[in-house]
C-alpha cells in the first residue's frame, strides 16, 4: 500500500495528538486488510484469535515498557479518563469513607468533582492561589483516606510532578499526558491509568494498569461496567473494547520498544524541553508561565511580553508549517506539546520561529 505525502506539518497538539509516522501506515494498511485476513481492523470480531493477540500484546507491552510487577493487569476501557475520575472513588472510596485529592488544574479539579459525588473528599494541596502555576509541596497526607489521587501533568497550565510522594495511603494517578514519557515506579502506585490520546495512541481508549489486590475492599456493589476488578478477571474483553484504539495503541507501544522504552524516550523529551525552555528564557519577548522548578516536559506554555505582537508572530508560526501552539481556550497564550513522537527537528523550526520574530520585533 503506498500512503501519500503531504507537507511537512509541525504538530504541537495537545491531544489528540502527534504518532509515529510508521504507525499510521500500519494502521492504515489494517483498515483496508489485517494481516492478510480480507477483514479490515474495523470489522473484526473483538472475539477473534487475532484481535485477542493484539490485547493481549497491547496489555503485556504496558507492563513491560513500565517495568510493572507480574500481579499488575492492565485493562483498556472507553470512556476517557473523564470516566475514570468517577471509577476512582467507586473502586477505592469505603461506604464511609474519604479521598484524599492535590488539585494541580483543569483535569484534577474534575477529578475532585467526580470524588465529592461518591463520597466525603479532601483536597490536601492546591496550586489555584496562583492559577495552578506551580506544583504544591509539603503536605501531609491523610493517614486515614481511602486514596491519596494526583494528576502527574497539566496539560492546560503546563506542570508536572519531578517527584512523587511517598504516600502512607495507596497512591493513584492519573498520567494522561505524560504516560511513557519518563519510568516511574509502578509498585508504587495502586492504580495509573491513562487516556490514550496524548503519548499512546489516538482518542478512544484509556488504559488502567492496577494492583488488583486493592479492589473489591469498599463495601460497594457496582455495576459490572463500572469495577475494575471485573474488567481485569474478563480481561479487558467484558464488553466488546475500542478495537481500533487499542490495536494503534499497541503499534504506538512497539514504536515505543524499538526506539529505546521509556528511558530513551526521557532523555529525547528532556533534550526538546530544554531546547525550547532555553529560548524562552532567553528571548525577552517570550516568558514561561509556570514556576521554573515545575515546568512540564511535555508541555511548555507561555506568552508573549506584548500580546499586541501575536498576530504578527501566529502568522509567522503557521508559515513555517506549525500547528497547535495556541494556548487553551481557557488561559490563552501558547502551548507546545512536545509528546514521544514529536521530534527534536520540529522543535528546532519553532526555536528558529521565535529567535527570527524576536530580531524583528526585539
Amino acid at each position: 500500500m503506498t500512503v501519500a505525502t503531504t507537507t511537512k506539518v509541525h504538530n504541537y497538539s495537545a491531544g489528540p495528538c502527534i504518532l509515529p509516522r510508521e504507525v499510521f501506515e500500519k494502521a492504515a494498511e489494517a483498515v483496508l486488510d489485517f494481516e492478510g485476513s480480507g477483514l479490515s481492523i474495523l470489522e473484526i470480531s473483538h472475539r477473534s484469535k487475532p484481535f485477542e493477540a493484539v490485547m493481549a500484546k497491547a496489555q503485556a507491552l504496558v507492563k513491560e515498557l513500565l517495568g510493572a510487577p507480574d500481579n499488575y493487569q492492565v485493562v483498556f476501557l472507553g470512556g476517557g479518563a473523564s470516566l475514570g475520575f468517577h471509577m476512582v472513588p467507586l473502586n477505592y472510596m469505603k461506604l464511609g469513607g474519604k479521598s484524599a485529592y492535590a488539585n494541580t488544574g483543569e483535569w484534577a479539579t474534575r477529578a475532585v468533582k467526580e470524588s465529592k459525588l461518591v463520597g466525603e473528599t479532601i483536597v490536601v494541596a492546591s496550586s489555584e492561589d496562583k492559577n495552578f502555576s506551580y506544583i504544591p509541596k509539603g503536605y501531609t497526607i491523610p493517614s486515614d483516606a481511602d486514596y491519596f489521587h494526583l494528576t502527574s501533568n497539566n496539560t492546560i497550565f503546563g506542570t508536572q510532578y519531578k517527584h512523587f510522594p511517598q504516600s502512607p495511603v495507596p497512591l493513584i494517578c492519573d498520567m494522561s499526558s505524560d504516560i511513557f514519557s519518563r519510568p516511574v515506579k509502578v509498585k508504587d502506585f495502586a492504580l495509573i491509568y491513562a487516556g490514550a490520546q496524548k503519548n499512546m495512541g489516538p482518542a478512544g481508549t484509556t488504559v488502567y494498569l492496577f494492583d488488583p489486590e486493592r479492589l473489591g475492599q469498599t463495601g460497594r456493589k457496582l455495576s459490572p461496567m463500572l469495577d475494575l476488578k471485573n474488567h481485569g478477571a474478563k480481561e479487558s474483553m467484558y464488553n466488546t473494547p475500542p478495537v481500533f484504539a487499542v490495536y494503534v495503541s499497541m503499534l504506538t507501544l512497539e514504536w515505543l520498544k524499538k526506539t529505546g522504552g521509556v528511558a530513551e524516550a526521557e532523555k529525547r523529551n528532556a533534550a526538546k524541553a530544554k531546547l525550547l525552555y532555553d529560548t524562552i528564557d532567553r528571548l525577552p519577548l517570550f516568558k514561561g508561565t509556570t514556576a521554573v522548578e515545575d515546568r512540564s516536559m511535555m508541555n511548555a506554555t507561555f506568552v508573549m511580553s506584548d500580546a499586541s505582537l501575536e498576530p504578527g508572530f501566529d502568522a509567522m508560526w503557521k508559515e513555517a508549517g506549525i500547528s497547535g501552539i495556541r494556548g487553551h481556550r481557557s488561559v490563552g497564550g501558547y502551548r507546545a506539546s512536545m509528546y514521544n513522537a514529536l521530534p527534536i527537528e520540529s522543535v528546532q523550526v519553532l526555536v528558529d520561529v521565535m529567535e527570527e520574530f524576536a530580531r524583528k520585533n526585539g
